[in-house]
């Protein structure tokens, strides 16, 4: 049993998220609570629920709720709007927060044990952000269960609202996006999974509030209005022995505004009793600057497009996490984490958070239980 709790954890890591929920349909409910803080002033305190409901023998509704307490996250309407950035009348002392966003799911899944379909819809709601999206995601499971073959689409419907009076060219943010995924399960020790996604960006993808300052004239970000992106994964579950087990993965992204990244990940997780897991996880991070990103100083009034943000530039990151799951019964159970954060150094960084890089440290609690 112990060897089998092990190794359904890092398979689970390998499905797509809203499918992995539906691997049995049992009624659940969880409460938790996750937290970021970083060295830029940013604040954020997140409670979360969700309960799942199982209605029939194959059918099974489901609640998520997540509210984000934010500080340093958006500007308010009360801010001075002569200096228009994210951190305007934002302190990390600050009595209250400045931003709070609502974000509640609705899914159904049905599962008859050899096909998987969820769907459902999410909202958004913030100061100055209005988020919409549907999802619908299908796994067929194959080979007396050992091959997954998934399909996920969804298609989200967002709209700025600035909270000072500026007329956005558009204000829409639209996404569509495709995964295309099969896991196979090598031996009784090792899996294995394959993942493209397809993505699709278009309206104002840049920030209201971002601007460069050149000749004492604010000119405001400015992006490209579509974007189009290519992600390519492959990740591997292999249960060392009854007691280890090791999660890899590598992601390559490029798309069409010439950023192009890399990303690989290692987990190791160990059972240290028949009730506690616990190991280590490493993510390291690296891509290319987008072809309208220039050097800091160098943008002129001519140029048809300006960015402020350091995720156009070119940058490096690491993560590095402590995971915990405690069983306290048959399926109730405690999860939690911790990790810490890191960029390279950048001048974008630099000159809009007045440090040369990013370093963040976010933690996340989770009780979970079967009724």
């Amino acid at each position: 049993m112990q060897i089998k709790n092990l190794l359904l954890t890092l398979v689970s890591l390998l499905l797509l998220e809203v499918t992995s929920l539906a691997s049995n349909l049992k009624d659940s409910m969880s409460f938790g609570v996750n937290t970021y803080n970083d060295n830029g002033d940013v604040e954020v305190y997140s409670p979360t629920f969700s309960l799942f409901k199982k209605v029939s023998t194959h059918w099974m509704l489901g609640l998520k709720m997540r509210i984000d307490a934010i500080t340093a996250a958006s500007i308010t309407s009360g801010s001075n709007a002569d200096h228009v950035d994210i951190v305007t009348g934002a302190s990390s002392s600050s009595e209250f927060y400045d931003d709070i966003r609502y974000a509640p799911t609705l899914m159904a899944t049905y599962d008859d044990g050899e096909n998987t379909l969820t769907f459902g819809g999410y909202y958004s709601s913030e100061v100055d952000y209005e988020g919409k999206a549907v999802f619908v995601n299908f796994v067929k499971q194959l080979n007396e269960q050992n091959t997954a073959l998934g399909i996920g689409f969804s298609q989200s419907f967002d709209k700025w609202k600035p909270v000072f009076d500026r007329a956005l060219p558009k204000d829409n943010r639209d996404e569509t996006k495709l995964d295309l995924s099969i896991n196979q399960l090598i031996t009784p020790t090792f899996s294995v999974q394959g993942v493209y996604s397809f993505m699709y960006s278009q309206g104002f993808l840049s920030s209201p509030y971002h601007y460069v300052l050149q000749d004492n004239i604010a000119k405001f970000e400015n992006y490209p209005d579509t974007r189009t992106g290519h992600a390519f994964a492959l990740k591997g579950v292999y249960l060392i022995n009854k007691d280890n087990a090791m999660n890899l993965s590598y992601r390559y992204y490029t798309d069409d505004w010439d950023i192009k990244s890399h990303t690989i990940n290692v987990e190791e997780l160990h059972d240290f009793s028949k009730k506690f897991t616990s190991g280590i996880r490493l993510r390291y991070y690296t891509q290319t600057a987008s072809n309208f990103v220039k050097d800091i100083g160098t943008y002129t009034l001519s140029d048809n497009y300006f960015a402020v943000d350091y995720r156009m530039s070119s940058f490096n990151s690491f993560d590095i996490g402590v995971p915990f799951i405690y069983h306290l019964n048959a399926g109730d159970k405690i999860t939690a984490s911790v990790d810490y954060y890191q960029t390279s150094s950048n001048d974008y960084i630099q000159s809009w958070y007045g440090v040369s890089n990013l370093k963040a440290v976010y933690t996340t609690l989770t009780y979970e239980f079967e009724y």
